[in-house]
């Protein structure tokens, strides 16, 4: 498996395979290119049917600029290597065809072709958790210590950027206000969510203060805001509101945040490699599902539990979100994206509580759940899988329909 840092990317929202993605792929493919008078750009399924709310048009044209671009919507067309597909081609004045590259954004800002331009480095040996479990057990290792031996001690450098990045992101959020952008009039909450948990009591402001941080940085992705995807954009809320609420009521050091992150990473990186992270192929589950999955085993761990009960609780995160659809109400990472960050963030802690209650054993490894997350993925129907076509979407579109011809 590669390294973490492939879970971690420091990017601008909405989304990580809408637009981190296509911005990246747009920008390779100029790089190769020389004496390009256009372009010509075909996005496919998911890319094309939620395109526009993700910005994933202006991505590829702000990496292409100043040379011209035509965008290609294609919704109802798909490749069968992944649903986030796209065609570049590169003209020349006369409009003769420079080059051509098939290029697909996999999640979490990640690309693959067929040629395996992006394959990774291999850092680490071990494609379960099971057999990584059994090896820190066998040692008197943690995770942490797990990953550091493989990835080499600056990817503690590397980790620390990632925390102040998620700051600073909340911070933004938590003191921004105002209407988000794209047309549904969605105001920002995360500020006022703030105030009013501070007043409340010790429930209300447990409750409260998970709620504002996880808001406040889905907030700054669906405004576009620089985020981190953990591990992907559109689930960017749930880890750093975790490590924020743990961090200020154990009074926690920053070196424990850093582990539980180098931990939460592995969980995300053997969901990527044996399942899914994009919400195009598998649902909101490969996304939600498993930010909340490396939370519960992130807050485990910082709660003091064993390796088993870590697994455990990234077990649980992922198994209750399995079927979780990806149904973003008019193509914007808003509705129910937004809400859903909080609520995972919010499932995570109890989780972490819960694993503690017991000893860590129980009947359904993580390695069974992720593979059966990446099974009801494939089943979903596309309606349900970041097309807006199903679900949320499709019923909100109806009602507004309704209002407007009852106007």
């Amino acid at each position: 498996m590669e390294s973490i840092r492939e879970i971690y990317r420091i990017g601008a929202g909405p989304s990580s395979s809408h637009t981190m993605g296509p911005k990246k792929a747009a920008e390779q493919f100029r790089a190769r290119v020389h004496g390009a008078a256009s372009f010509r750009v075909v996005l496919y399924e998911s890319l094309a049917a939620t395109g526009k709310g993700h910005l994933t048009d202006k991505a590829i044209t702000d990496a292409l600029a100043p040379i011209p671009v035509e965008i290609v919507w294609a919704p109802d067309k798909r490749r069968p290597e992944h649903p986030n597909a796209m065609d570049f081609t590169a003209l020349d004045e006369a409009g003769g065809v420079i080059d051509t590259w098939t290029v697909f954004s996999i999640g979490g800002g990640a690309l693959r072709d067929t040629d395996s331009t992006f394959a990774p480095a291999n850092v680490y040996p071990m494609r379960s958790l099971t057999e990584i479990m059994n090896l820190c057990c066998e040692q008197g290792i943690t995770y942490w210590e797990f990953v550091s031996r493989h990835e080499g001690e600056d990817i503690w450098i590397f980790l620390e950027g990632i925390w102040i990045a998620m700051q600073s992101c909340m911070e933004r959020g938590l003191t921004t206000e105002g209407v988000l952008p794209g047309g549904l009039g969605l105001a920002r909450k995360a500020s006022s969510y703030h105030q009013k948990a501070m007043l409340g009591g010790t429930e209300l402001r447990r409750t409260g203060l998970l709620a504002a941080y996880a808001l406040a940085v889905s907030e700054e992705n669906a405004a576009g805001g620089t985020v981190v995807t953990a591990p992907t954009c559109g689930a960017s809320g749930v880890m750093p509101s975790v490590l924020r609420y743990l961090q200020e009521s154990m009074e926690l050091r920053r070196r424990s945040i850093l582990q539980a992150l180098a931990t939460a990473g592995l969980i995300g990186l053997l969901i990527k490699n044996n399942a899914s992270i994009s919400g195009a192929e598998v649902g909101c589950q490969g996304e939600v599902g498993s930010a909340c999955a490396m939370a519960a085993a992130a807050a485990a761990q910082l709660m003091g539990g064993t390796i088993r009960q870590i697994e455990y609780a990234a077990e649980m995160g992922l198994e209750h979100h399995l079927g979780l659809t990806c149904d973003p109400v008019g193509g914007l990472v808003q509705i129910p994206c937004i809400e859903r960050n909080a609520m995972a963030a919010s499932r995570a802690l109890s989780i972490a509580h819960m694993v503690l209650l017991s000893d860590g054993t129980h009947r359904i490894p993580f390695d069974e759940v992720v593979r059966v997350m990446k099974e009801t993925g494939h089943d979903l129907p596309s309606l349900y899988r970041e097309t807006s076509h199903g679900g949320l979407a499709k019923a909100y579109g109806e009602r507004k329909d309704k209002r407007g011809s009852a106007t």
